[in-house]
């Protein structure tokens, strides 16, 4: 009796464990996914590929030039390359006999080009060209100087650069002034300073010595501008005779020069329409000044 208890107890055991085996199984069975995963061969990251790629991004700089992934070739024709059509250019119809033509521009030249206008050099007068054949004759020596450009006024189209007034008179230092002044000059000193030289001092006029020409410059303390901005001026400093003897125009020279120098300025007052000199002004006590100012009433203005 004893030992059939002991063997049915054994079967209930048996049976216990199998039925509790048996219940684990069908709930693992119930968590199972119902999609089986899909293998790395069919397109699946395996593990840890996305760390990778992250971490080779990181890897490269941003300013590299190095592409990060390889350039894919363009496929290769089978056939041999063929070539492209090239577009060919519109016809433009070409006008007809009877159409009217544009007007041409006037201000546009031939050539499309732009250009600066260019101005018309002056030419000289008829007087002009006759003034340089009288400083000639005078045996004056001078030669053509450069057009002065019209800067704040001053103007001299037409200057000469002269080295002698006539045959018997220099100059210290060649000057610059208009063919006008020139020759009223040269005239002036031959005709009336030479002759008085030699009544005064027993010798003729030699040379003299030149103070300024042409200036581009107001007058002294005006802003009007000066006759020398035209090259119609000559500052006369000294005169020299043919003896060697020196007059220097001065406020207190001696009593013989004194009286040759006024003889002279006195004289110069109607060839010149402007005379100063010392006692003047402070700016013409070394010098004479002679101008050919055109004045309203056609006088003279001596000082």
């Amino acid at each position: 009796m004893k030992i059939y208890r002991l063997s049915l107890l054994a079967g209930l055991s048996f049976l216990f464990v199998f039925a509790a085996a048996f219940a684990a199984n069908s709930a693992e069975a119930q968590q199972l996914p119902r999609k089986m995963p899909v293998p790395a061969e069919l397109g699946s990251e395996p593990p840890g590929a996305k760390e990778e790629a992250a971490k080779a991004r990181e890897e490269v700089p941003e300013d590299t030039d190095t592409p990060l992934r390889p350039p894919v070739p363009e496929p290769k024709p089978d056939g041999p390359a063929q070539p492209r059509a090239v577009p060919t250019a519109v016809p433009v119809p070409s006008p007809s006999p009877n159409a009217e033509a544009p007007p041409e521009k006037p201000d546009q030249p031939d050539t499309g080009a732009a250009t600066a206008p260019t101005l018309k050099p002056e030419l000289p007068s008829a007087e002009e060209l006759a003034c340089r054949t009288r400083l000639t004759v005078m045996g004056a020596e001078f030669k053509e100087g450069k057009p002065s450009p019209d800067r704040n006024g001053c103007y001299m189209p037409f200057p000469i650069e002269v080295s002698r007034l006539t045959v018997q008179i220099g100059i210290n230092a060649p000057v610059t002034v208009n063919c006008a002044m020139a020759e009223s000059a040269g005239r002036f000193l031959r005709d009336v300073a030479s002759p008085a030289a030699n009544a005064e001092f027993g010798s003729p006029l030699k040379s003299i010595a030149q103070a300024s020409g042409f200036v581009c410059r107001p007058r002294n303390g005006t802003t009007k501008l000066s006759e020398h901005a035209f090259g119609n001026a000559l500052d006369i400093a000294s005169f020299t005779l043919g003896n060697g003897t020196v007059i220097a125009v001065e406020p207190a020279p001696p009593a013989k020069n004194e009286k040759y120098l006024r003889a002279v300025r006195n004289a110069a007052c109607g060839p010149f329409k402007t005379v100063l000199g010392p006692g003047s002004d402070a700016d013409h006590a070394l010098h004479f000044h002679f101008d050919l100012a055109q004045r309203r009433n056609g006088g003279t203005f001596c000082q």
